[in-house]
């Protein structure tokens, strides 16, 4: 699907240079002097290296459609991520730097999506939250107010994340995985 150079819209994928790269930040720049352009940050969608371009109004890039795809988390085995698509129930393989980081939050039963170009996966988003039980927590300190202040917890995968001074080992609560910041306390 084509596109003008001044319709990429943020989160939109498109093909440049034989890559294809996720639109970041767009800024639409009207120069006293020639046509106007939009000055794009692009992302790699398979390595994360940044490019910045310009693309003309008379330009077209190619707009990719990624196919989405909710599959089951199963297991690790050494280097590579093994999940089930929910659809096919067939295995699907990825390497596991492909979810980086946010690897740590995975848990046996976990749903995801697979984002796919061509039947090849390209990335994974892991869901919003994510429940963890926490198994240390650092003791409160007195005269801290809860309002304002957090306390270190290690929950499960060895994952340190700040927490509420009423939070205690054995309790489980709700992390956001992109950042790893506490939510709230679970409901059980």
């Amino acid at each position: 699907m084509k596109l003008n150079g001044n319709a990429i819209r943020p989160g939109n994928v498109i093909e440049h240079n034989k890559r294809l790269w996720v639109a970041v930040k767009i800024s639409h720049v009207k120069p006293g002097k020639g046509g106007a352009f939009a000055q794009v940050e692009l992302r790699d969608i398979r390595d994360g290296t940044k490019l910045n371009e310009r693309f003309r109004s008379s330009e077209t890039v190619e707009r990719v459609i990624l196919t989405e795809s909710e599959a089951t988390f199963l297991y690790e085995q050494d280097d590579k991520l093994v999940f089930m698509d929910q659809t096919s129930f067939e295995q699907v393989e990825v390497p596991s730097d492909m979810v980086g980081e946010q690897a740590v939050y995975l848990q046996d039963g976990m749903t995801v999506t697979i984002n796919s170009h061509e039947a090849e996966p390209i990335s994974i988003q892991l869901p919003d939250t994510v429940v963890v039980e926490v198994l240390e927590a650092d003791a409160v300190v007195k005269g801290q107010t809860a309002s304002s202040s957090y306390k270190p917890a290690m929950v499960d995968g060895g994952i340190k994340v700040m927490v509420p001074p009423h939070i205690e080992a054995g309790t489980r609560i709700v992390i956001k995985p992109e950042d790893g910041s506490y939510v709230e306390r679970a409901k059980d």
